[in-house]
Order: C-alpha cells, then structure tokens, then sequence
C-alpha cells in the first residue's frame, strides 16, 4: 500500500481537480471537455462500477473513443470477481494521481462514488494492525461462528461483506473486536475534517436529471447491455459487483420473469432513487462547490464555468 498523503492538518491544496455529481448528470464528458481545455491532463475513475472489466454498458463507462483521446486511469481494472471497497480505491486511485503529478500531468478525478472519493480526498483513519494472539483465538473458530459473531458486532459491515470469504470476516471481526468500534463505523472515519480541494459536485434541476436518466437506461439497451450480463452467466460475482444497479433486473429478465419495458422502468426507478442518494450525500461535502447545469448547456460551457473557479488552473488548449 502507498504511503499515505495526509497528515493532521492538510495546509497545501490538492493538486487534483475533482468532477463529481449523481448518476447521469454528466460527469464523464464534463471531464473530457475539461481534460482537453487544461491540455495535459488525465482522466481518473472515481465509480464503484467502472472499476470492472465486464460492466462497460451497465456503469456507462467512458467510451474507447473517449479514452482513446485522453488518458483515462481506473476504467475496467478489476475482474467482477474481486471485491472493492474505499481504501481498495483510494490506494489505486493515490498511486495514479502521484504518478501523474510527477510526471506534470493534471488529475481529473470524476467519478459519484460519495464514499471512495472522500476516502481519497479526506484520508481514510488506519484500522488497527492485526493481532496475534486474537487472530488464533479466530483461527479456531469455524466460518459460520465468525459469521454468526460478525454480524453481532457490526451487522451493517456484514451485510455488505463476502460472508463465503473468511478472510474478509475474519479481518473485519478482528477491527471490530481490536477498535471496540464496528469496522464499517471505523472505515467511515477521516484523518483531514475539511481539507482544501479543487472541486465540484454537477447538479441539475430533478426533470432535467431524471430525463438523462430515463433516456441512458433505454440507450444500454439499445447498446446491447442484455448480452454483456448474459455472457457474465456462470462467474462467481464479488459481492461488489452484485450491488449494481440494473443487474438483478436485467437477470430477471433474462430468466424470463419480466419483460423489458418492465425491467428498464424498475432500473430508471432504482437510478433515480441512486441519484436522490447521491445528492443528499454531497449537500454535506463543503469541499465541493456546486456548479447547476440547464438542460441546453453543453460539456463546453461547464468547463468554462468550472475553470472559472479556478482559474489557477493552466489553461493551455486552443481557445474554443
């Protein structure tokens, strides 16, 4: 794991820009437009689903042509198979921005992932160092007792954890029992309160979203999101993996159990109530200054407004 970047107070600002927002609100071409106008720059994903290699038209992940025409960082690097979660994220996420940043290339971290993306920019507080002594104690103990004593202590982290994986149980039984504090309650804690960021969170008035949303979720169908989850038939998802949205109703469907006009309102349903989510988090993110977009503006138009409040920033493109 990188040496973390944070310390007790955060006195430099970060050198990242940060594009964040709900789902369909436009962050992907946003960061595009922003990469060409700031001339060398990269593209870093901060989406729980675009991390993995399979969920392409599901996530609505950058298209090749898209990534092709600017570095794009953290697309497609997991199998469906592996688990994630915000210090997984915020580790990969660090090494790529520091390597960026040395090489004098601008990050551009775009991504709604409320949660990973405060982890990389507040700094996740380190979890205890393992025990000894405790760890043989666990070591004795069949899956199910770990499981059983997990979910006691911290059933909101054991209802989002790999309970089949015992040592994802028992590391996360071992913070629990070693902080006194469940491990998902200890994984939500930052080392900088109120750090100093470039960045911003896209909002848009709730007809104008929902519209977006409504017309992506018929457009991966028309992409053919259908045959991407029936080729998926057989792998053993992470319990990462299962959590994205439109993946049960696209299974059931498959399965013959709802017809597709059905299965495409309940993703839409689930997606807004995704974004609404998402919302409600960055309203308490203060570091995020929010930048309203109409329904007729363009990704050009927000780079302007967004380079506007930054104009530290080096603008090295042709003017448009």
């Amino acid at each position: 794991m990188s040496e973390s970047p944070f310390t007790a107070q955060q006195a430099t600002i970060d050198p990242v820009l940060y594009i964040s927002g709900p789902t369909g609100s436009g962050k992907s071409a946003v960061a595009l437009a922003l990469a060409k106008s700031l001339g060398k720059a990269a593209i870093v994903n901060a989406d729980a689903f675009q991390l993995y290699r399979g969920y392409e038209i599901l996530s609505a992940a950058p298209s090749q042509r898209d990534q092709a025409e600017i570095p794009h960082h953290l697309y497609g690097v997991l199998s469906l198979t592996e688990t994630c979660d915000a210090i997984r994220f915020a580790d990969m996420a660090r090494t790529v921005i520091d390597d960026l940043v040395s090489r004098d290339i601008q990050p551009i971290v775009a991504g709604g992932s409320g949660l990973y993306l405060k982890a990389l920019t507040h700094g996740l507080a380190p979890t205890p160092a393992g025990d000894a002594e405790l760890r043989a104690q666990l070591d004795d103990l069949s899956l199910s007792e770990l499981v059983a004593w997990y979910q006691r202590l911290d059933p909101e982290g054991a209802a989002a954890t790999n309970l089949l994986n015992r040592r994802y149980v028992t590391r996360n039984l071992e913070i629990s029992l070693l902080s006194g504090k469940p491990a998902s309650e200890l994984k939500r804690e930052f080392v900088v309160p109120e750090p100093h960021l470039r960045a911003v969170v896209l909002t848009r008035e709730r007809e104008d979203l929902y519209e977006r949303i409504n017309r992506r979720t018929a457009q991966m169908f028309q992409d053919g999101v259908v045959d991407e989850i029936r080729r998926l038939e057989g792998t053993p998802l992470s319990a990462t993996a299962e959590k994205a949205i439109g993946l049960a109703e696209i299974r059931a469907f498959i399965r013959d159990e709802t017809d597709q006009d059905s299965a495409i309102e309940r993703i839409r349903q689930s997606t807004r109530h995704y974004a609404k989510r998402q919302l409600t988090w960055f309203r308490r993110e203060k570091a995020f200054q929010s930048v309203c977009l109409d329904a007729s503006e363009t990704a050009d138009s927000a780079t302007d407004r967004i380079l506007a409040l930054f104009p530290e920033l080096p603008n090295t493109a042709h003017p448009r």
